[in-house]
């Protein structure tokens, strides 16, 4: 795959750079678990190789214009939050130059895709369906941000992600979505390799807000197979179950202990995990099998028979609550 060999070749490239301008992620917050300075610029690698295969793929598949505007319409303002989290990752923002920036990006894809017909009325109310779409984009972007606390954990939970999108939307015929989401998948697995425990180099905030604003997108462009409504809205949350579990547990917990949502903290399904005594890369193929379940999930959802949705739904949303609240009473942070 292209865009793994890509970003497997930038990614040590961005790692010396890194180096070289002193670019680290400090082990001197609360919530950090390292205990040496590790590079960041990893999210460079990614977004740059995103680009490069999506870029020579649209040359040598001679696209069509509207294609086009349709993909830069999702890569542009993922792109533009990736920047954001960039000059966070620089030079260390407060959370809410960072928020504004993804709402931004959200409202301007949101307009989009409503506007042009390329993603499918929710609810049959224009307006209310843009307010959706901004809060599924800024929802999934911060939960990827969030979820990044685990050695190799956000990067392979996306390139799973990825994948499943790839599966639904190729044998949907939806295949600029398809391309979009295994080049996505590509970058995120040939990051993995040096992102894995023990990491070499950190995604920082530019690579998981550009792949939590390009996977959100993506998964609201998907157009479901199933006929039942609920089930519709269930494929793309499966898709992101563990990360949405991940940020609704670390939420939660710091609501019950009287501390903002937005204050950083030990409190993700990693921490309490690694309380409990296992192995980051233990708690690392753990959260990728559960990410991977649940993406089973979402297949199996998309081809059982009409009168099977409703019941497959009501089993996989018992089976998140039964996860979230088993992980919530895991390992509390002290």
């Amino acid at each position: 795959m292209f865009s793994l060999l890509v970003c497997g070749a930038l990614t040590p490239f961005m790692r010396k750079v890194a180096l070289k301008f002193s670019i680290v992620d400090l082990p001197n917050q609360n919530h950090k678990t390292h205990r040496e300075p590790i590079p960041y610029l990893g999210g460079l690698a990614i977004i740059g190789s995103v680009w490069i295969v999506t870029l020579l793929g649209t040359l040598a598949a001679r696209i069509d214009t509207e294609t086009i505007w349709a993909v830069l319409g999702i890569l542009l303002p993922a792109t533009f939050s990736g920047l954001i989290g960039l000059w966070d990752d620089i030079k260390n923002l407060d959370p809410l130059p960072r928020f504004i920036a993804q709402t931004i990006g959200a409202i301007f894809t949101a307009l989009l895709i409503v506007s042009t017909n390329t993603v499918g009325s929710p609810t049959g109310n224009q307006n209310l369906d843009i307010a959706l779409t901004i809060l599924w984009i800024v929802g999934i972007t911060n939960a990827i941000n969030f979820f990044d606390n685990l050695d190799g954990g956000a990067s392979g939970t996306v390139a799973i992600s990825s994948f499943g999108l790839f599966l639904l939307s190729a044998t949907s015929n939806q295949f600029y979505l398809a391309s979009l989401s295994i080049v996505l998948m590509g970058s995120s697995s040939g990051f993995l390799f040096w992102n894995r425990n023990p990491a070499r180099i950190y995604m920082g905030d530019a690579g998981a807000l550009f792949m939590g604003m390009l996977l959100s997108s993506l998964l609201v462009r998907f157009e479901p197979n199933p006929i039942n409504s609920f089930a519709s809205f269930a494929i793309p949350v499966l898709l992101m179950a563990v990360p949405i579990m991940d940020t609704s547990v670390a939420v939660t917990s710091r609501i019950s202990r009287g501390k903002s949502p937005f204050e950083g903290g030990q409190d993700h399904l990693s921490h309490r995990l690694i309380r409990r005594g296992y192995s980051r890369r233990i708690v690392a193929f753990g959260l990728w099998g559960l990410t991977t379940l649940f993406t089973l999930l979402a297949l199996l959802l998309s081809n059982v028979p009409f009168r099977y949705e409703g019941l497959i739904t009501l089993l996989s949303l018992t089976f998140w609550i039964i996860c979230f609240t088993w992980f919530y009473f895991q390992g509390h942070e002290k």
